[in-house]
């Protein structure tokens, strides 16, 4: 860790509030643990315990659906304070991950179904816990971060969780290799448990910030009708309501299509994931701090049309309309993390700029259950249809129809519905589409030139 103390220096001097470095080395050792336990690596650990579609489905949608407590967990956020409300739930769920670390050798007297009933029930644990103590985040990083800056902060943030997770991914990759064994597993999830302890000192080092609601606690019921009218509020929320929808499980069954249709090992899925996570750490150089001038719609809309043509050419691979080639899955994949990252950015962004500060804490709560519900349900419902469908096999002309070319079109089908949403979305400030095609097409060279060799 005393290596990481130079770049907090250097973070705390590029005109970021003092302590916010703590922050960004948060984020990175979190993106150490969490992305063992909810992504990947969780799911291939689950298929080799015998898991279905509609199993990995629960597994990914277990996390957001568990968001759900934030809404009562909200009103005691002013009594506790951001800072020791977050710390208590993030202690809290490491735990569950210790835990996690002994399933994997519990088979020595343990069925592969009994051990995948433990995990969901450890993974319940987890979630949970998360799931409480994530309503004082928003808020405090809202509070945290002056309104001209937050955009470069998100940047940051993404980059730093980006890197974290490609890092994270290429060596889970070498650790399980291409035939994992249950002690793989268990190591791995045993470094998820080390990881997040030790972000837990970053966190704990993040300077904390007063609620306006600290000062005011009353008995009054929450005006959740209201919030929800709000009409600035209300159009993001629909934005981020659809995104979810199509977002929701969509990285755990591209890890399903890879691994059940063209039968490629572990190793090379995590490999080929960790790409995704390069994708998500170029947002910094594509946008950066710009955003805060080029503002949050035009991104979506360029994000929106970016998951469209990705999910037509997922769906063409799935289809059979083009060959597997490795290139192709690299590219689809480093575009997948590219457009995720800007539209957790840009949406993130706008509700922070939307959001009024009286009822913050609500507002947020509201922002967040909406989304992680929708996210929660979806995947869960998607893997049924894929299930569902798991017989069908239709040839026609160049074209089959199986369950994952059917499934990455109605994704397609629900993107174009967001890039609809989207052109209602009030932002007074945006910048017009050839403003942000410029600045993406014309400005990314000179990040990239920073790290050419110079003799």
């Amino acid at each position: 860790m005393r290596l990481l103390r130079p770049l907090a220096r250097r973070l705390d001097q590029g005109g970021f509030p003092a302590g916010v470095s703590n922050a960004f080395l948060f984020a990175i050792f979190n993106a150490f643990s969490f992305q063992i336990v909810l992504s990947s690596p969780m799911v291939l650990f689950a298929r080799a315990l015998g898991a279905s579609a509609t199993v990995l489905g629960i597994i990914a949608g277990m996390m957001p659906l568990l968001v759900i407590f934030q809404i009562p967990a909200a009103h005691y956020v002013a009594r506790v304070g951001y800072k020791q409300f977050v710390f208590a739930g993030w202690g809290t769920r490491v735990m569950f991950i210790f835990g996690m670390a002994l399933v994997p050798m519990t088979g020595i007297f343990l069925s592969p179904t009994s051990q995948l009933a433990l995990l969901l029930f450890l993974l319940f644990g987890f979630n949970l816990s998360r799931g409480i103590s994530s309503c004082a985040w928003l808020p405090w990083i809202t509070s945290l971060i002056p309104e001209n800056i937050r955009g470069r902060y998100l940047a940051w943030d993404a980059a730093c969780v980006n890197l974290a997770s490609f890092v994270t991914f290429v060596l889970a990759a070498f650790c399980l290799g291409i035939q994992p064994r249950p002690w793989q597993f268990a190591v791995l999830f045993a470094f998820s448990a080390t990881m997040g302890m030790a972000s837990l000192s970053f966190l704990r080092q993040m300077p904390d910030v007063a609620s306006p609601e600290e000062t005011k606690v009353t008995t009054t019921p929450v005006p959740w009708r209201e919030i929800a009218g709000y009409a600035p509020f209300r159009k993001l929320l629909l934005v981020y309501f659809v995104w979810s929808i199509a977002y929701g499980g969509l990285t755990t069954f591209v890890v399903a299509f890879l691994r059940s249709e063209l039968r490629m090992t572990e190793q090379t899925i995590l490999l080929l994931t960790a790409v995704s996570f390069i994708g998500g750490w170029s947002s910094l150089g594509l946008l950066g701090s710009r955003m805060d001038r080029l503002g949050s719609k035009p991104v979506l809309i360029f994000s929106f049309l970016t998951w469209i043509f990705l999910m037509l050419g997922w769906a063409g691979l799935a289809g059979g309309l083009v060959s597997a080639r490795l290139v192709l899955i690299l590219v689809l994949e480093f575009l997948i993390g590219l457009a995720s990252a800007l539209i957790n950015m840009a949406t993130l962004r706008l509700a922070m700029a939307v959001i009024p500060v009286m009822g913050r804490n609500h507002f947020f709560a509201l922002y967040s259950v909406v989304g992680n519900l929708t996210q929660g349900i979806a995947p869960i419902l998607w893997g049924l249809l894929i299930d569902a469908l798991r017989v069908l096999h239709i040839r026609w002309k160049y074209w089959e129809w199986n369950r994952y070319s059917v499934f990455f079109l109605l994704v397609t089908v629900v993107f174009i519905w967001a890039l609809a949403s989207t052109r209602r979305l009030e932002e007074p400030k945006a910048a017009r589409m050839d403003e942000l095609l410029r600045e993406v097409l014309l400005q990314p060279w000179r990040f990239w030139l920073r790290f050419w060799p110079r003799g």
